[in-house]
């Protein structure tokens, strides 16, 4: 069924049922009635590319994250799953596209073809091109997460280096001296992921502040990984009593380090660090944490892209969230138990 047949039905031109659907230009009140009763009789809906030739709109919103390489995290698959809800409520579809080394051409054909009406991007860097590029074509966008310069860009981010800062002062406050940091991949890093750095930064300060002793490591986003990690902390100080971690897919594996190695969490360990809500609670003793608030910021991104496409003029607004440390289990005072200097589990 298209728009000839129904012009045909209804006795009127085609021009005048594209006005009277689109709403472009006037039509008398009896017309556009005996249009809408032979649509309803037909069920006819527009395409989505009709819709878009007609009033400028795809009513699709882009969004452009990494390659998955093995598996996405957790954390990227609630960001996506909040990013989809809250476009729902705008009557928006979301067109997903990966962008990376090897899948730019996916990112740029979403540009040149115009196939979504703006773009919310996930996991930014700290000079990331892809938000430089949109700004240079004037394309409505949202980063999830913030450059080293964001004070002209559009985004919601998580102010990492200040929930750092503040797991590192909580260890402090029990008593734990040796502390270590479990971040992001390497690979991340070296690219200027933002979340690694500015936590990074967190961390070194705040131990500086507390004169702690301390230990960076870089592990990767799995279980495995994350047990090697603390295979090497407690190799290379054997006397570390707590770790605070960016790395929530590589949580399980932690844990199960510290547990072959014979340190009781929170007894004689204590872990801690940035993590959404629902993964801190699925290890045991659950997370103390900073809880990631990813629906929150799905749905703010959606609301500031919504914003900048209603009022293209408007000013650049942003979010910084600073959500606080829920105190669970997995944290504990410093010294309940002696660790010899050899990293061997003492208990008689």
């Amino acid at each position: 069924m298209n728009i000839g047949e129904i012009a045909r039905r209804a006795g009127v031109s085609r021009s005048t049922v594209s006005y009277a659907l689109s709403g472009k230009r006037p039509v008398s009140d009896d017309t556009r009635r005996k249009i809408q009763q032979v649509v309803d009789e037909l069920g006819y809906r527009p395409s989505a590319s009709a819709r878009a030739l007609a009033n400028g709109r795809t009513s699709t919103l882009g969004l452009v994250f990494p390659p998955a390489g093995n598996h996405y995290t957790g954390m990227q698959l609630d960001f996506i799953g909040s990013v989809v809800e809250a476009a729902a409520a705008y009557d928006y579809d979301v067109l997903l596209s990966p962008s990376g080394a090897d899948s730019d051409r996916s990112f740029q054909r979403l540009l040149a073809e115009r196939r979504v009406d703006g773009a919310i991007l996930m996991e930014i860097r700290l000079e990331d091109d892809r938000v430089e590029h949109l700004a240079t074509l004037d394309f409505p966008s949202v980063a999830i997460g913030r450059t080293a310069r964001p004070e002209g860009d559009w985004w919601v981010a998580l102010d990492h280096t200040t929930l750092v800062e503040r797991c590192v002062h909580h260890l402090a406050d029990l008593g734990h001296r040796r502390v270590a940091f479990v971040n992001r991949p390497e690979q991340l890093l070296r690219a200027g992921y933002e979340s690694a750095h500015r936590g990074l930064d967190g961390f070194t300060k705040a131990a500086a502040e507390r004169g702690l002793t301390v230990r960076t490591y870089c592990c990767g986003d799995d279980a495995a990984s994350g047990q090697t990690c603390v295979e090497r902390i407690l190799h290379d100080e054997p006397a570390t009593t707590a770790l605070v971690t960016l790395n929530e897919a590589a949580l399980g594996g932690l844990y199960r380090g510290l547990s072959e190695a014979g340190r009781h969490v929170p007894r004689d360990f204590s872990v801690t660090g940035v993590v959404a809500g629902r993964w801190a609670e699925t290890v045991t003793p659950q997370l103390t944490a900073a809880d990631v608030p990813a629906s929150e910021m799905g749905r703010l991104a959606v609301d500031l892209l919504v914003e900048r496409l209603d009022h293209p003029d408007a000013p650049p607004r942003h979010h910084l969230l600073t959500p606080p440390i829920s105190l669970r289990a997995s944290t504990g005072p410093a010294g309940a138990r002696p660790i010899a200097d050899t990293g061997a589990d003492t208990t008689p």
